[in-house]
């Protein structure tokens, strides 16, 4: 799941080499933090914020097997 999360980001950026994702398991929720060069943050959100919308629904459909619940959050 980490892994998808960081291809998607890296296939929307300038600056692949920069994204990083780090994973946290608070019980039921899993909560993937994205991070991505200043430069790229405004890339990743998306006008009115629908590429993020899009990013999390690709992610929490992918996790419906796992039964748990699963949100992207964009750090910049």
């Amino acid at each position: 799941m980490e892994e998808l999360v960081r291809v998607i980001a890296k296939a929307l950026v300038d600056h692949p080499e920069d994204v990083t994702v780090k994973t946290v398991d608070k019980g039921n929720l899993v909560v993937f933090e994205l991070s991505v060069h200043p430069d790229d943050v405004g890339k990743v959100i998306g006008k009115q914020g629908r590429i993020a919308k899009s990013l999390r629904t690709v992610v929490t459909s992918a996790a419906v097997k796992m039964n748990k619940r699963v949100t992207v959050d964009i750090i910049s």
